[in-house]
């Protein structure tokens, strides 16, 4: 690289990091103008839910990358590897990490690990993780000198050992500037320690002539039975200076590095040993220069032989530099897709939006040509959150600004059902995990499919294939519905998954949110039906939809509840008559304190929820749904109270559609001011600025906060007012900016309580719209200018034509697309 483009470079990452330290020190709020607009990278903070529960990944990696490479420490909390609280050790700097997740600590493989010194001998080096952990520096306020951007993270530890890591789709970059005092530079390559230190089948190798060391193991999937085979390469080189070979090299098994050893074959280990290498590197020859080694790593799940071809031909020539400006150019092109006007905006509002957007691009990941199971030219991305998480917001965000990508993991998903007989629900790894809910793929083919039909050629995709995949899922029964498919056998006869049927092939729990969500995929399938002429399809799966009808007690009550919140969601026995579960069930109201995780002892018969708020989920047919609750006012009512006594819960993905659901009642006002009040109340900027695991909570904000809300598998999005006094989604693949404008914006309430921010009128370009309530997916396909009339009129309603109320099947909606 010439010094014109490094100094050019250099200026472009100073700007992008001046920001950086107020995420994780304290943040000062200004009202528009205090973040430059031009440089989206800038308007990330990569921090915010690094602590307390949000795991998230702060590290870096391209956009779906498979290698996320970042810091591990040694909090409990630690299922992204990092934690913001400085009083947590690092540990090493992993190549894989997923982001955002619950369950066991997935991948965190292959740490990497500087000594500035050992007290000088190769033999003193503490090696195993609790022997080489070390605090980070602190800054002033207390927290850590960690820094980080969309592709770049660095640190600064206690030790004095400076790292930056920026990374390629499977290929990690690490930068160690050693301390002028080290005259011995020492990198650890660790092969067994995951999240989990769950390793097995340990192997590794050093080439003493040039220091590349190749590994690999066996290691236990997070949330599920399954194991997987990883494999990596490492090679080191000088930054600034040459060395042909490291000065010292060995194998080591817990703290004890053996010198000149090549293999783990040369060290007696056992079943749970620590192993890996221990290289000594030849300083800078400069005099009073610094030392900075540069460590190449390329992750695979084939072989190490695939990993050392990824690294040479992903990074082949060790640019730091250079392999940081293309990652960055990468996430510049995905943020710039969304544009928005901050006059009276608070800056962290638009932060937290820009940083939710880049969270949606963490995951799923691409492991194209890294499925070890079989041979496919077609995509594979892996790291699926459980499908459960993800169908209601994630994939409705793709489907505005980047089809490319979604139409690759639709793909991916597609070839996954051809080879294993069903669409993956939860999957990292390679390896297949626990279903939470229904067969959630179903919805997320069917939410691309309404939206990206026509355009099948473009995409590369079948519609057969797409069909039949939905097929197999909604008329199959697999062997282990606990991963895949569904309890299909039962739910054909019934209608519904009973309490008391004992089948082998999984476990008999989740019955009633199984229900609701089966139903909601077999309307679904049937939108799709529809679109490839299907007629007696579309009935059938539109007959099944309505299947939530068979689990609804009309005579349940909540203790010491208005007597407007009757009938709910229960279980059922197979001979028709109903079981009981107390609506409080798994709240924070619930005497019992119930959880409602994954558990076979659990015959409640939801998931992660209560039954007050899984009497809500009926995204295909509300108007049914209302009439079921006892009309318009009883349907409010019962809204309310699910706010105002806090059954709500914003941790959970159950919970995210029901602030947009007085739309349904013809009260959008009130669900404009109830979405905003759990931005208030739940979302923030800082380290702890999610109330749960991320998850989906990146693409929940996001929609919350451009003023729309998705009704999946439909092409419509249901509409309140941005915090923005104008945003705009550009599509690549319709060549398309859709611009939403809200006339007479003046600021976002702080607590989200009144405002001028309720929905008066909309004209799109420059029409009356039907609606005041939804927006049809024709605006965003047809660069669509939409003006929001706003008042501070919480009374508004959706309008007065017949079609002003969002589409339900029982009232004729979804009857053409």
């Amino acid at each position: 690289m010439d010094l014109t483009s490094f100094f050019a470079i250099s200026i472009y990452i100073g700007a992008v990091f001046a920001h950086v330290p107020r995420a994780i020190g304290s943040v000062e709020t200004g009202i528009g103008g205090g973040l430059n607009l031009s440089e989206p990278l800038s308007l990330v903070n990569v921090f915010i839910g690094t602590t307390n529960g949000g795991n998230v990944f702060p590290g870096a990696t391209v956009p779906h990358g498979m290698a996320k490479v970042g810091m591990d420490t040694d909090s409990p909390h630690n299922q992204a590897g990092y934690d913001a609280n400085s009083t947590f050790n690092a540990t090493g700097f992993s190549q894989l990490h997923d982001s955002g997740t619950g369950g066991g600590v997935p991948l965190s493989n292959f740490k990497l690990w500087p000594f500035a010194s050992c007290n000088s001998t190769f033999e003193s080096c503490q090696t195993s993780i609790d022997g080489r952990k070390a605090l980070r520096k602190i800054l002033g306020d207390g927290t850590p000198d960690d820094f980080g951007s969309p592709g770049y993270f660095s640190t600064n530890l206690s030790t004095g050992v400076r790292v930056e890591l920026t990374s390629t789709r499977r290929t990690a970059l690490h930068r160690y500037t050693f301390p002028t005092t080290s005259t011995e530079p020492r990198i650890v390559v660790d092969i067994t320690n995951d999240g989990q230190q769950s390793s097995t089948n340990p192997f590794m190798n050093i080439d003493p002539g040039t220091g590349r060391v190749i590994g690999s193991a066996d290691f236990a999937a997070s949330f599920g039975p399954g194991r997987y085979s990883a494999f990596a390469c490492f090679d080191f080189r000088g930054d600034g200076y040459n060395f042909s070979a490291p000065a010292e090299y060995g194998s080591w098994l817990g703290n004890f590095p053996v010198r000149f050893t090549t293999n783990l074959q040369q060290v007696y280990f056992g079943f749970i040993s620590e192993l890996g290498a221990l290289l000594t590197f030849p300083p800078n020859p400069s005099p009073g220069s610094t030392t900075t080694i540069l460590a190449r790593v390329s992750v695979s799940f084939i072989s190490t032989d695939q990993a050392c071809a990824n690294a040479e031909s992903e990074i082949p020539d060790f640019d730091f530099d250079g392999t940081l400006a293309a990652s960055q150019s990468q996430w510049e092109d995905i943020l710039k897709r969304v544009r928005v006007e901050t006059e009276n905006v608070d800056d962290d509002i638009v932060e937290m939006l820009y940083s939710s957007l880049y969270r949606t691009h963490i995951s799923p990941a691409d492991y194209t040509d890294e499925n070890p199971k079989w041979n496919s030219s077609e995509p594979y991305y892996d790291s699926l959150y459980c499908n459960w998480d993800t169908f209601r917001t994630l994939y409705p965000l793709y489907s505005l600004h980047d089809p490319e990508n979604f139409a690759r993991i639709v793909r991916g998903q597609i070839n996954i059902q051809q080879h294993e007989g069903w669409l993956p629900e939860c999957r990292g790894a390679t390896a297949q995990q626990f279903i939470q809910g229904g067969s959630n793929g179903d919805p997320i083919l069917g939410e691309f499919f309404v939206k990206f039909y026509e355009q099948a050629d473009a995409l590369n995709f079948s519609a057969a294939d797409l069909y039949s995949a939905l097929l197999a899922d909604a008329e199959d029964q697999p062997p282990d519905w606990d991963l895949q498919g569904r309890q299909a056998n039962i739910w054909k006869i019934l209608g519904y998954i009973p309490g008391d049927i004992y089948e082998t092939s999984g476990t008999n729990t989740k019955q009633v949110s199984r229900t609701l969500e089966h139903a909601f995929g077999d309307f679904a399938i049937s939108q799709v039906a529809q679109i490839l002429g299907k007629t007696d399809d579309v009935a059938k799966y539109q007959n099944r939809s309505g299947n939530f009808f068979n689990v609804w007690n009309p005579n349940v009550t909540v203790p010491n509840s208005p007597s407007s919140v009757k009938g709910m969601m229960q279980p059922r026995f197979a001979n028709g008559t109903f079981n009981y579960t107390d609506p409080r069930h798994c709240s924070v109201n619930d005497p019992l304190q119930s959880t409602c995780f994954l558990n076979a002892a659990n015959r409640d018969g939801f998931y992660e929820s209560s039954p007050i708020v899984y009497s809500q989920f009926v995204p295909h047919d509300t108007a049914r749904l209302i009439d079921l609750q006892g009309g318009n006012e009883n349907f409010i009512s019962r809204l309310d109270f699910i706010f105002d006594q806090n059954y709500f819960d914003s941790t959970d993905e159950p919970s995210q559609q029901i602030p947009f659901m007085y739309h349904y009642a013809n009260r959008p006002g009130l669900s404009t001011q109830r979405s905003r009040q759990v931005i208030a109340t739940d979302f923030n900027t800082s380290v702890n600025g999610l109330p749960g695991n991320d998850g989906a909570m990146a693409s929940y904000a996001f929609f919350y906060l451009a003023g729309l809300y998705p009704v999946p598998a439909t092409r419509q999005f249901l509409l309140s007012s941005p915090y923005f006094p104008q945003i705009s989604f550009f599509n690549p693949l319709f060549n398309s900016t859709t611009t939403i404008k809200a006339n007479g914006f003046q600021e976002n309430p702080a607590n989200g309580t009144g405002g001028h921010v309720f929905v008066e009128s909309v004209k799109v370009n420059g029409q009356p719209y039907k609606t005041n309530c939804f927006l049809e997916w024709a605006v965003f396909q047809d660069s669509a200018t939409v003006e929001l009339q706003l008042s501070s009129d919480i009374n508004v309603s959706c309008g007065n034509g017949s079609d002003a109320l969002p589409p339900s099947l029982s009232t004729g909606g979804f009857s053409s697309i």
